[in-house]
């Protein structure tokens, strides 16, 4: 049976007990989707508290993790979404992307309304990619990809 959560105390308590036996284990997020066989950026977000997993794909994580059957239970409800409580955002890495909509916003919106019309893109039918490359002048860039299903607004 599907189980929702409506208050997300519990996935925060289970995303710091996950956190600090993958910092124990020396793990990366990446072993950790491949061990559950989900991509990392999916995987991460159900670990941090914002998506179910699969039951095997929870028992897997679990496992790896030494966490117990209630973890592995837990990591498969549907959880309260939303990481940032109120406010603008404190951590700088999260704030930079904060910073990046309040700059872009409305010129994603502009742009995906005059390509593709009324409507919104899915944060449920989507994909997350975080990549890294080097930068022709130095250093390195780092490249995301906000892969999501257009659903036009229908009027009724």
């Amino acid at each position: 049976m599907v189980h929702a959560q409506f208050d997300n105390s519990a996935r925060q308590q289970l995303a710091i007990a996950a956190v600090e036996a993958k910092t124990r284990r020396d793990l990366s997020w990446q072993q950790i989707a491949d061990a559950a066989g989900l991509s990392v950026a999916f995987v991460t977000a159900a670990v941090l508290g914002q998506h179910a997993l699969p039951e095997p794909a929870a028992q897997a994580v679990a496992e790896l993790l030494g966490l117990d059957d209630d973890a592995a239970l837990l990591l498969q409800t549907i959880p309260t979404r939303g990481s940032i409580p109120g406010g603008v955002p404190t951590d700088p890495t999260i704030y930079r992307f904060y910073e990046m909509l309040q700059v872009y916003g409305t010129t994603l919106k502009a742009l995906v309304h005059e390509e593709f019309g009324d409507g919104i893109i899915s944060a449920i039918n989507f994909k997350l990619d975080v990549k890294k490359v080097a930068d022709p002048e130095g250093g390195e860039r780092a490249v995301i990809t906000l892969d999501g299903k257009y659903l036009p607004t229908k009027p009724f």
